[in-house]
């Protein structure tokens, strides 16, 4: 089976309670959306966890824009770091204390150094997943891009920011003949966000109080905690 899990944020404890909770099995697939860091309190005991969880299943793992700002923040360059100047003011503060930043000689962050299996896992993070009838992705996609019908066409002319920040075409129908799965905007209630046959949210705020939630496709069931 396919899962995709939500926006994390820190939240070690939560991920562990709903990872129990998922009757995972051996072949399936589970696709993290992003946003692993900030505003809660664990973002090392996240990616240790999500790190661990690798061994045993296949994850894919794609960027957040928090992803995008703290390794914009730390010194890293590329197309899909920046914003790192909204870092702190987004919660980066945690982040930097569960890496032990603030009990650094001389806190700097081109000095914070990842540890190796961490670094690796952000180097490697993707921007986007498709796979069967779904796309994954953490935000959205340039509005253009909701008129094209190939989807490999639309994928190949997608830009970083859209589809780490985009939340305007969350809602809007599309002609890409795939439903897309996304975190980054929960709704007002935090519920899922249920947009068929065009999109799924799953960013349920779970560190606004909220829940962490996961969704298992094509069958479409929810798991919560």
């Amino acid at each position: 089976m396919l899962y995709a899990v939500g926006d994390i944020h820190g939240e070690r404890d939560r991920l562990d309670e709903l990872l129990a909770k998922m009757p995972l099995c051996a072949g399936d697939r589970i696709v993290f959306v992003g946003d692993y860091v900030d505003r809660g309190p664990d973002t090392k005991g996240v990616v240790d966890r999500l790190l661990a969880l690798a061994d045993e299943y296949e994850c894919i793992f794609l960027a957040g824009n928090h992803e995008s700002m703290f390794l914009d923040f730390i010194g890293w360059r590329g197309d899909a770091y920046f914003a790192g100047d909204a870092f702190l003011a987004n919660g980066g503060d945690r982040t930097l204390a569960s890496y032990g930043y603030f009990s650094m000689p001389d806190p700097q962050p081109s000095k914070l150094d990842l540890p190796p299996a961490h670094e690796k896992f952000f180097r490697e993070l993707r921007l986007y997943h498709s796979e069967g009838d779904y796309l994954f992705v953490h935000a959205g996609l340039g509005r253009a891009l909701l008129r094209e019908a190939d989807l490999d066409f639309a994928l190949r002319r997608a830009k970083a920011e859209d589809l780490l920040w985009d939340r305007s075409t969350i809602d809007a129908p599309h002609t890409l003949g795939i439903t897309i799965v996304y975190g980054h905007t929960p709704n007002q209630d935090l519920t899922v966000r249920w947009n068929q046959p065009f999109s799924i949210g799953i960013d349920t705020g779970a560190v606004y109080g909220g829940q962490l939630t996961a969704i298992r496709l094509p069958d479409e069931t929810i798991f919560q905690v």
